[in-house]
């Protein structure tokens, strides 16, 4: 089981987003091994699925 370890937003500084794209977020995963894992998704999607720190992280995704 994964569970979120950390959030990390992103600067986009200098470098806008595109039109229809959408802000994203890297997601630091760990596990009761304490393996690490490391995704970016999409901010909106996150808070559509009510994950922050210490949620645990859907499987198949």
């Amino acid at each position: 089981m994964w569970t979120i370890k950390q959030i990390y937003d992103g600067d986009y500084g200098c470098e806008e987003l595109q039109p229809g794209q959408q802000p994203r977020v890297s997601v630091t995963l760990v596990d009761e091994n304490d393996e690490i894992r490391y995704v970016s998704v999409e901010d909106a999607w996150l808070v559509d699925n009510k994950l922050d720190v210490g949620s645990v992280w859907p499987e198949g995704v």
